[in-house]
């Protein structure tokens, strides 16, 4: 099959690493895939295309900063990619974030509608489905749902990505995203987990037949120790009392927790240091600036999948203490390299996580979320082994085959 990816980026970020693995999945399968990206650089050996470029794209951000219309801008380059895949005529498309200021998702959708190609649309965040935000758990708003009201009067389109700063345009944005994302006639969505799907069947897109596929990531480079280096390891670390709590974030929003790691750092015993990783340059300057004493290390973020491997190897635990989230790869990524994890009872999250392989805490409540890392690297009640069997469910080639199969299904079955 002729299968066209389309996302913001390609190779970074998790969505991007996602998009990567599944294309070479797909081309070792034998299908033929292409990668479409809204910015950056394609890797050498992919076919495709990147739809726009850094004028547009400023545009674009200008036109939501002052008329609240993210994934409405960018005419060019979607009329571009209508025409390219008018051209390469793929037997089916797979979406996945098309927001992101790179298309003009009405322009895009009138040609999915017309040209009945079957979709798959896999949905990462809520953006989709309201009339602004990428995720509404935060504030607890329920204006989204089909049976609700209908998005207005948003509390945060100033404060929250898409950061629509001069404008609250919610109420022109659910309208026409319910207008323009209805009556695809072959299109069906995929969500990362439960939690989210669920959401989908309280929208107005529960037209639409929902799967769930969990996130896949590559088992050969997040993986834990070979015997000998873990050996090793376990000798240096003898009687060695210093215990390393990770964190890590594409990017540290408020709703990534990012002080509930700073308070670990001040508050857990005084052999306890805690790394961030994936932080900005301002942010590591103001980080070392408040806690100077080295409890707390801020790490930039690294596009080296082997490089953050090593950073989970080396962890006693891996804390996400995200207030708001799908299914975050940082938790799979995690326990593939043989690291519990502890997590707050957030959207997805917790469904990487079981009772042999770390611990969720209630939402919000830094004394569990403390006491929690205390017992997990005092305690050791998990061992590597079972922690690693259990991320086997979440490896790319998995993935990529589910994908498959519900490609052939949806794909031959016009």
């Amino acid at each position: 099959m002729k299968i066209v990816l389309i996302n913001t980026i390609c190779g970074r970020g998790s969505i991007g690493r996602i998009c990567a693995d599944l294309y070479e999945e797909l081309e070792r399968g034998g299908d033929e895939p292409y990668m479409i990206a809204g910015r950056g650089k394609l890797p050498h050996y992919m076919k495709g295309m990147v739809t726009g470029n850094k004028v547009d794209f400023g545009f674009h951000v200008l036109k939501n900063f002052f008329q609240g219309k993210a994934g409405f801008g960018s005419a060019g380059p979607t009329k571009k990619l209508i025409a390219w895949l008018s051209e390469t005529k793929p037997d089916l498309i797979h979406l996945h974030n098309i927001h992101g200021f790179y298309l003009q998702t009405e322009l895009l959708f009138d040609y999915l509608k017309k040209s009945e190609i079957p979709v798959v649309w896999t949905l990462h965040d809520c953006w989709p489905m309201t009339g602004h935000c990428a995720y509404f758990d935060y504030i607890e708003c329920e204006k989204w749902k089909a049976d609700g009201s209908g998005c207005h009067d948003c509390p945060v389109h100033k404060k929250v990505y898409p950061y629509a700063i001069f404008k609250d345009n919610t109420v022109w944005n659910y309208a026409t995203k319910k207008r323009v994302y209805s009556g695809v006639k072959n299109l069906t969505i995929v969500t990362p987990c439960q939690w989210l799907k669920g959401v989908v069947e309280q929208s107005f897109l529960q037209e639409y037949p929902v799967e769930v596929i969990y996130n896949g990531i590559n088992l050969d480079v997040f993986a834990p120790l070979g015997e000998k280096e873990q050996a090793l390891r376990d000798q240096q670390m003898a009687g060695y009392r210093h215990r390393k709590v990770l964190g890590v974030a594409n990017y540290w929003e408020p709703r990534k927790g990012l002080s509930y790691l700073e308070r670990l750092a001040d508050e857990l015993p005084a052999h306890y240091q805690v790394e961030v990783v994936g932080l900005n340059r301002p942010q590591v300057t103001t980080l070392y600036k408040k806690h100077p004493g080295g409890r707390l290390l801020p790490m930039p973020r690294t596009a080296n999948a082997s490089e953050l491997a090593a950073l989970y190897r080396t962890a006693d635990v891996y804390v996400n203490p995200t207030l708001e989230d799908n299914f975050p790869t940082t938790n799979l990524e995690a326990l593939a390299c043989g690291t519990p994890v502890v997590t707050f009872e957030t959207g997805g999250s917790p469904e990487a996580v079981d009772e042999k392989t770390g611990i969720v805490v209630k939402k919000g409540d830094f004394e569990a979320l403390k006491d929690a890392v205390i017992h997990v690297c005092e305690d050791r009640p998990f061992s590597s082994e079972e922690i690693r069997e259990r991320s086997m469910a979440f490896g790319r080639e998995l993935l990529a085959q589910k994908y498959v199969e519900l490609y052939h299904k949806i794909g031959y079955n016009r």
